[in-house]
């Protein structure tokens, strides 16, 4: 198993990836492999530097299915919305990506805020064949105001798109182009779920909120009942989880 400490020496990693199968590297010269400063909750990821390119590593910490994830990965890479998924090695529990530019932002500009927008509708516009994800599999709520908020969600027409699901800053690249990062939580899902992540997430205030909103739906009405039923249900299923994950309670996400 490889990169099972924190830091791997170069030469240790220069010798595994000649004696893989990889063709990704062949006439490359490994110059660097270092730990990045962003880290996940669920991988631990390197990047790694070549005399042609820079990839990066993602080592899993968690089971998943990891080929729908490397599948809808390069759907959205298609569509410029993503890096480009290069190799999924089960064995070793772990996929290599192209390395993409880009900073993560924590507060947006209108005109960001616009730009995010039309990014997600993109996103939100690729056809998939899957079982939707209702939540409901996967989360037992507790209290009855989230018990209440799915009654409201339950009460209209579901809205299955591609979401990403876990559209927090650290998985947000803003350069020329906005592109999203981490598509472990990736499947179909209700568009308000995405929606309301971004809300959540940034702390949009109303006037930001309104702008992100209106550029999504544009002449669609935005549902208002059930994007604050989605706030109730993503605050309480993140608060849950992360508790999960402090006390060592999860292998598979």
């Amino acid at each position: 198993m490889i990169f099972s400490k924190p830091l791997l020496k170069l030469n240790n990693y220069i010798k595994w990836t000649q004696s893989t199968n990889y063709q990704l590297f062949q006439n490359q010269k490994i110059l660097s492999y270092t730990l990045l400063k962003e880290q996940g909750h669920c991988n631990r990821n390197y990047l790694l530097k070549t005399s042609q390119k820079e990839y990066i590593i993602r080592k899993f910490k968690y089971h998943n299915h990891r080929e729908a994830e490397f599948k809808i990965q390069n759907m959205a890479y298609k569509r410029g919305l993503s890096a480009k998924a290069l190799v999924l090695d089960r064995p070793n529990n772990l996929m290599i990506c192209e390395f993409i530019e880009g900073v993560h932002r924590n507060k947006l500009t209108q005109q960001e805020l616009k730009k995010l927008a039309l990014t997600l509708k993109r996103l939100h516009s690729i056809k998939i064949q899957q079982q939707p994800n209702t939540l409901k599999r996967n989360f037992k709520p507790k209290h009855r105001k989230v018990h209440n908020a799915f009654r409201v969600i339950d009460s209209f027409k579901p809205e299955y798109v591609l979401g990403h699901n876990d559209l927090h800053p650290r998985n947000i690249l803003f350069g020329k182009k906005i592109k999203f990062i981490d598509w472990e939580y990736a499947g179909k899902s209700d568009r308000y779920f995405d929606l309301v992540a971004i809300i959540i997430e940034f702390k949009l205030n109303r006037r930001d909120e309104a702008t992100f909103l209106r550029t999504y739906f544009t002449k669609k009405r935005v549902n208002y009942k059930k994007l604050e039923a989605f706030k109730v249900v993503y605050k309480a299923l993140w608060k849950e989880w992360f508790g999960k994950l402090d006390r060592g309670e999860i292998s598979t996400i």
